[in-house]
């Protein structure tokens, strides 16, 4: 049952269908039933008991304690005179020309639509599909964990490409697990000992060309001199992750997240591409420089008439 609603769920027709119950809500908040302006179809206002229990469940969740009797007359009286400003300041055409009321309005039925995409559920077939087709977003970067020693070219001079071979053929001897207390010069805020991490952290801390020179080197073994924005450094790769793909197990969460953004756009410009149909569209162009003739309409690809 579950698995035919969600199928049932993605189906454009309902969607459309959606959009549509939509349109007519919007309508019916606007002022009632079609051809009819807000305060004209109707004087009476009627607080229903769900009315009543959305105003109370609010209060409650705002103020962490159900309202009075006197509070939940006040919130009545407070809504009714909300219903009464809105009709009166919509019978007078007050949200003409407002584009702040154009903008709330196209987005509540935008919200109304993206309530509808929101609703459906991903299966693990699609998710896999959405990760192939982008994959970019999930990739895992390459990552390397290293040992070095670190040598200022500054104040070795002359002897540092010297210097350097000599330590690193000790190193060599040492092999992986050396002592590296007292060998080479201080560089304050990085460790000898590196931490598993992605390649674009390394390239932030060290520079571009440290970052792809350790990416090629052999994995065990004291190599160098490797230069940095700092100088010279004799280094040893003790781990490397190539970078990949992940699993769709290791990133479904996020894999759904953005498999959810593009369905919400997916359904938005069908809805406005719906919409845009029972319309047609014409932009006047104002008259020639000549002064000649009268002003050219041009009328929107793509656009329909009611």
């Amino acid at each position: 049952m579950a698995k035919h609603l969600r199928k049932l769920l993605k189906e454009p027709l309902v969607h459309f269908l959606a959009i549509g119950a939509g349109l007519f809500l919007l309508n019916g908040l606007l002022g009632g039933s079609p051809g009819t302006q807000p305060g004209q179809n109707s004087n009476r206002i009627v607080v229903t008991p769900g009315q009543v229990e959305h105003l109370t469940a609010k209060f409650t969740r705002t103020w962490q304690r159900p309202p009075t009797e006197k509070e939940v007359k006040g919130l009545i009286d407070e809504y009714v005179l909300d219903e009464i400003s809105y009709r009166e300041a919509m019978a007078m055409g007050l949200d003409r020309d407002d584009p702040t009321i154009r903008r709330r309005l196209r987005l509540k039925l935008e919200t109304l639509n993206e309530d509808v995409a929101a609703a459906a559920t991903p299966t693990d077939q699609e998710l896999q599909a959405f990760l192939e087709m982008h994959p970019d977003p999930f990739r895992r970067e390459p990552q390397v964990a290293f040992r070095q020693v670190y040598l200022n070219p500054d104040r070795r001079g002359r002897k540092a490409d010297a210097d350097a071979r000599n330590l690193l053929a000790r190193l060599r001897t040492a092999g992986p697990d050396a002592d590296l207390a007292g060998l080479g010069d201080s560089l304050m805020m990085v460790s000898n000992d590196f931490p598993l991490s992605a390649d674009w952290e390394i390239g932030r801390l060290f520079g571009e060309q440290f970052r792809v020179e350790i990416l090629e080197l052999p994995v065990g073994r004291w190599e160098g001199p490797v230069r940095s924005g700092y100088g010279l450094h004799l280094v040893l790769v003790t781990e490397r992750t190539l970078g990949r793909l992940p699993e769709l197990s290791e990133v479904r969460a996020e894999v759904e997240r953005e498999w959810l953004f593009a369905r919400k756009k997916e359904v938005q410009e069908a809805m406005h591409k719906k919409l845009l149909e029972r319309y047609t569209v014409v932009v006047e162009q104002p008259p020639d420089t000549g002064g000649k003739g009268s002003a050219v309409a041009a009328t929107i690809p793509g656009t329909g008439g009611r």
